[in-house]
């Protein structure tokens, strides 16, 4: 009896785990179908929806960084996409962090809306090219949904650009591209340059018959789960099955008719043959309304994602460093160290400090974007002789911005190699550790209820510029160039402009007013005359810096910001506030780096080039009715470029 109740147990054992496994297999074969039902599978959501509806909601301010394509901080924005937001957060820093304060009083009043601040570190990566990328001082117009202000910061590389304020403006910055619908306006705002550049560059492709195979394999899947559960149906579902499949295979491999294999007309016969038999049979409706509603949010998660993905790319594209600039600063790099170029004598070294002469200042790490600054100021100038050319850099290019620039002659001006990492501070310690940081640009979007929404792109100083008065010690004044300029006139006569007793004589936007964005300043007062300003070409007069501590009221205004969102854009319009002078806006045509349609003798005619935005001169990306001006200033003879395949 013991040994058979004992050989009895092992059976039983196994019967128990055999019914624990069928019932596991049961509950997963429901819990299956549920989750496609509810369509749990996907985590890409649409989020043009959710867009649309915050950007119609109260009036607020929403802070994103680099780039472009912000992520709303809604919870069901929380869904979507969430390893390309993981890539594009990396692309362009705190992407998607909304700050939600109302914006009420005069801001509102002034501006029937209010503005919506993407924060993008300039564009600055790209051929370091930060200048990446990154991924945004002109102005651009966006039909609007609602007021709320939004802020984009992109680092130079900058996210550069300055489009125009008047609807027929914004017109000219989009091309002559007729019905554009809400959904790209929505782009626009989502994206940024990257929905210019598409519709600009769309081409026009033979797929009519792919698109008709993709709608009536749309059909017949909506189809097959309905026919396939008739048994009397079985011919019809098997023969629906394998036309699905055929589609299927033809359309991963096709994107265009003239791919398409041959009898294709055959196999499109076939499956509307199918289908109108699928038609033909009773059918639950219901059901077949569940599967299409089902396909459809699956096509539209398919499309955001696409949306996405590309506007990844393109940020990637913009923000990274072009392989052949990477080539040109390794093998200058490389040629430094094989024949180390001579020490500069007493004589230059002396007009290096001489404040009589006229210094320029330009931040950089793009060897041939300073040249290109440099050669053109030079070759407008009346006296290049007077000029001093400061290019201060990081240690990763400054070899090759040394070789560079003792090899390479611009008239008579004398052009300084600094590298910013070996600045010394007067904290009577050890030199700290300084990064170079290029200016950063940001996207101002003002939506009006009643009127046509506009955006204007902002740049303004890194915390880099904030070190001039210490970098040049013995200069009183000096004339600050972003590396993505280009200079058509003589420049002589900014040193002669009475500032009135300003600090920064500088380009100014007063479509965009301090006081309309009071509310990304907290409780800091801010004037209600004073207008934002641009980077790109800054008169400074370092005297009344110092007098002033502008450097000192910069970094204390940084250390009291509480969020890292705009904290440059923030800090240096409080700081410089009351202490801009008003240049003439003929000085500098801004917007070259996003905004299409410029005339080109508009272009021709402007003392100085801005190319602020996304597409620099020195990108592929670029735009080709701009980019022929910045050309004309690179040498393409020169043995390091044609090496590295520049063209």
């Amino acid at each position: 009896m013991k040994g058979g109740i004992g050989g009895s147990l092992p059976a039983k054992r196994r019967w128990k785990g055999f019914v624990i496994a069928v019932l596991g297999l049961v509950l997963l074969s429901l819990l299956v179908p549920l989750v496609f039902l509810l369509g749990l599978h996907n985590g890409f959501h649409s989020s043009g929806f959710s867009t649309a509806q915050q950007s119609s909601s109260a009036s607020g301010v929403r802070v994103y960084s680099r780039h472009s394509t912000a992520k709303n901080g809604s919870q069901s924005e929380g869904d979507e996409s969430k390893h390309m937001d993981d890539l594009m957060r990396r692309l362009e820093p705190t992407f998607s962090k909304d700050i939600r304060e109302n914006f009420v009083g005069e801001a509102e009043n002034k501006t029937a809306g209010s503005p919506l601040l993407d924060g993008l570190p300039k564009e600055r990566p790209r051929a370091n090219s930060t200048g990446a990328a990154a991924m945004h001082a002109a102005t651009e117009n966006i039909k609007g949904i609602d007021g709320s202000p939004m802020l984009d910061g992109l680092p130079k590389e900058r996210s550069r650009a300055n489009q125009s304020t008047s609807v027929g403006a914004m017109h000219a910055a989009t091309g002559n591209i007729k019905g554009i619908d809400e959904g790209e306006k929505l782009c626009e705002l989502k994206f940024g340059s990257y929905c210019l550049w598409r519709r600009n560059h769309k081409e026009k492709v033979n797929d009519f018959t792919v698109r008709k195979m993709k709608d009536l394999l749309y059909v017949a899947r909506a189809y097959y789960p309905s026919i396939a559960k008739l048994p009397a149906l079985d011919k019809l579902s098997q023969e629906m099955k394998q036309n699905i499949q055929e589609f299927e295979r033809v359309l991963s491999v096709t994107t265009i008719d003239k791919d398409l294999p041959p009898l294709i007309d055959q196999k499109l016969t076939k499956m509307e043959a199918v289908i109108a038999q699928a038609k033909a049979c009773r059918v639950d409706c219901s059901n077949v309304d569940k599967k299409f509603r089902q396909l459809v949010d699956l096509t539209e998660d398919e499309a955001t994602f696409h949306m996405r993905q590309s506007a990844f790319l393109y940020q990637l594209a913009v923000q990274t460093m072009p392989k052949s600039h990477h080539c040109l600063s390794m093998r200058l790099t490389v040629e430094y160290f094989r024949d180390p170029s001579p020490d500069i004598d007493q004589s230059l070294a002396e007009r290096h400090l001489n404040p009589d002469l006229h210094h320029f200042v330009i931040f950089s790490n793009n060897v041939l974007a300073s040249s290109a600054v440099i050669n053109s100021t030079v070759m407008h100038a009346k006296e290049s002789e007077s000029q001093v050319f400061h290019v201060v850099t990081d240690r990763q290019n400054y070899f090759a911005m040394k070789l560079w620039f003792s090899r390479n002659k611009y008239m008579e001006a004398t052009v300084e190699v600094l590298n910013i990492e070996d600045v010394k501070l007067d904290n009577n310690k050890a030199s700290t550790s300084i990064h170079l940081s290029l200016p950063d640009e940001y996207r101002v979007s003002f939506h009006k209820v009643d009127k046509p929404s506009t955006t204007e792109y902002l740049s303004v100083f890194s915390h880099s510029h904030y070190l001039l008065p210490k970098i040049f010690h013995s200069l009183k004044k000096v004339v600050v160039l972003d590396d993505d300029v280009i200079v058509q006139r003589d420049l002589s006569d900014l040193w002669g402009i009475d500032m009135d007793g300003k600090v920064n004589g500088a380009v100014q936007s007063c479509s965009v007013r301090l006081v309309q964005l009071r509310k990304l300043f907290g409780s800091k007062r801010v004037d209600e005359t004073s207008c934002a300003w641009m980077s790109g070409l800054n008169v400074v007069d370092l005297v009344r810096w110092r007098e002033r501590d502008i450097s000192g009221r910069y970094l204390k205004l940084v250390k009291e910001m509480n969020s890292e969102e705009a904290v440059t854009l923030r800090a240096s319009l409080l700081t410089f506030q009351g202490e801009v002078y008003a240049l003439d806006d003929k000085w500098v045509l801004s917007g070259l780096g996003h905004k299409y349609g410029v005339d080109s003798e508009t272009v021709k005619n402007a003392r100085v080039l801005h190319f602020n935005g996304k597409m620099k001169p020195w990108l592929e990306l670029g735009i080709h009715d701009y980019t022929v001006f910045w050309r004309k200033f690179v040498d393409p003879e020169n043995q390091f470029l044609s090496d590295c395949n520049i063209n």
